[in-house]
């Protein structure tokens, strides 16, 4: 992944991030598995983490930011810049989804 720019690599890891976190918290996975890990976990801490997109976020993109940084402050840097990013998608993804809704298009 060297190759790739930083702006390249910045972009595929929010994009990472927001997919890895989206599934982890709004979708049940493939045969299930993450809905049967959130039904596990139940109201732990962990359980509660998954709910919470924004919370969620933030520990997924932990270690993505690793593929952008060079040192640790790059590394913090990186990992709250990552978060936001997923945070912004979902925000957009979230608006996009309603205003189909309120629209009628997407039926």
């Amino acid at each position: 992944m060297d190759e790739l720019s930083f702006w390249t690599r910045f972009a595929l890891a929010g994009l990472a991030c927001w997919r890895v976190t989206h599934l982890l918290a709004a979708e049940d996975g493939p045969g299930d598995a993450v809905l049967k890990v959130r039904r596990f976990l139940g109201d732990s801490v962990f359980g509660r983490a998954m709910d919470c997109f924004y919370c969620l976020s933030f520990w997924v993109a932990g270690p993505l930011a690793l593929l952008l940084a060079q040192d640790l402050l790059g590394w913090m840097l990186a990992w709250l810049a990552l978060s936001g990013a997923a945070c912004l998608l979902e925000r957009v993804s979230v608006r996009v989804t309603h205003a189909g809704e309120r629209t009628g298009e997407g039926e």
